[in-house]
């Protein structure tokens, strides 16, 4: 039961799960097992459990969110939580379980993962109002830095850190010399969307979520990581632009160059194919995932027109909440965190943040602190859509199960 316990909390945790909803799980599992009084402390890096065997108390600690899970292994590592936590599934199948999702086999290639990248960047590319030259430079630059993360992945960690930075270094350069020719090119759009993977925005959202909700501890070593993050990206930014010549806040400056009102609407779409074969999700969650995508930038958009840019995060994530919730009721559909993920990073709470760091870095400290405030009120009003979106979605369950018969939980 140590064991499971343990083996689970590391999966939720490789899984980017709040360590909120890590430990209401995990304690639900020692109680349906008879071991209601084990004692857990959840952090995003390392958990402790400790449980009472007949008067003796045995602990373990484990260190976590070292190996993260791809959204295929993320989906399956929660249907294990869903049947452990009604006692469906005891701890030496369960253990067994979580091995057999650390060891599945990507569901897709390494050249469909980058060609899923450039998709991933182009529809990124066109919600940031990129036009024709925007889109093309994108997924040239996408390319490249998709085939970088892919083959960084798979090496040491130690290696991992320095990507960041020569990817931005790399992508900012190239966005830079070419807006000195002749080209119609934006620089925005070019230069953020190829960095997406890099972009802390769940991260970030996460931190903000567990500081919601008292784990502060937790709450405050991401909201460091993902502020580290981008840093390292606006210091690769900062080195292009002081080498090529160029202010480095000039990212703002250029004007967006639309192609038109349903372009923002398909790249909603391409972002969701993107990701689903990047991140290797299951095949049968894409329309989904691009379902729950759809909602929160509609929201978004709405949100905007009332209530401004700041707040339009708010309302994309209560609308999308309920709706992964509903999803996840679905024979094919991802358990909600799955479609939790894209719709954060589509949110795009990091590309504000960046802009913002990039901007104090380059000595533009007035509008660099302005675009942080933007970005820690996104990102507090995402939390918050989150929060109650959950609060809507568990009721709305639970009014359904009564008007079925069944128990609450």
């Amino acid at each position: 039961m140590l064991r499971f316990l343990v083996g689970l909390g590391e999966a939720m945790v490789d899984s980017s799960a709040p360590v909120t909803q890590i430990s209401e799980s995990l304690h639900r599992v020692a109680d349906v097992n008879g071991r209601g009084s084990a004692e857990l402390i959840v952090l995003s890096t390392a958990l402790m459990v400790s449980v009472d065997d007949g008067g003796t108390s045995r602990t373990a600690v484990a260190s976590a969110g070292r190996r993260p899970l791809r959204l295929e292994q993320v989906d399956a590592v929660f249907g294990v939580v869903a049947e452990a936590e009604v006692g469906d599934l005891h701890p030496a199948p369960g253990l067994a379980r979580l091995a057999e999702v650390r060891s599945m086999p990507p569901a897709f290639g390494p050249l469909a993962q980058v060609l899923g990248y450039v998709v991933m960047t182009v529809g990124l590319a066109l919600v940031l109002q990129a036009g024709w030259t925007d889109l093309a430079v994108a997924a040239l630059l996408g390319a490249g830095v998709g085939a970088v993360a892919t083959y960084a992945g798979r090496q040491d960690t130690a290696y991992q850190a320095v990507v960041p930075v020569l990817a931005a270094f790399g992508v900012a350069l190239a966005v830079f010399l070419l807006a000195r020719t002749s080209l119609d090119i934006g620089v925005f759009a070019p230069l953020i969307a190829p960095l997406v993977t890099f972009l802390p925005g769940a991260l970030l959202t996460t931190s903000v979520i567990e500081l919601s909700t008292g784990q502060m501890i937790s709450g405050a070593g991401r909201l460091a990581a993902g502020v580290m993050q981008l840093v390292l990206l606006a210091l690769g930014i900062v080195a292009a632009a002081q080498l090529v010549g160029v202010p480095a806040e000039s990212v703002l400056d250029v004007a967006a160059r639309p192609l038109g009102p349903l372009a923002p609407w398909i790249g909603v779409a391409l972002f969701g194919v993107g990701v689903v074969v990047y991140r290797c999700a299951r095949p049968a969650a894409l329309g989904w995932i691009v379902l729950v995508l759809y909602v929160a930038y509609a929201g978004q958009v709405i949100g905007g027109l009332f209530f401004g840019s700041t707040l339009s995060g708010f309302f994309g994530a209560l609308l999308m909440t309920p709706v992964a919730m509903l999803v996840a009721t679905r024979p094919s559909g991802p358990y909600p965190f799955v479609s939790f993920l894209p719709a954060f990073w589509l949110l795009v709470p990091g590309a504000l943040g960046l802009v913002g760091v990039t901007q104090i870095l380059g000595e533009n400290r007035n509008d660099g602190v302005a675009s942080l405030v933007t970005t820690g009120g996104t990102m507090a009003g995402i939390a918050l859509g989150v929060l109650l979106g959950l609060s809507i979605g568990a009721a709305g369950s639970n009014a359904a199960r009564r008007l079925r018969g069944r128990p609450r939980d």
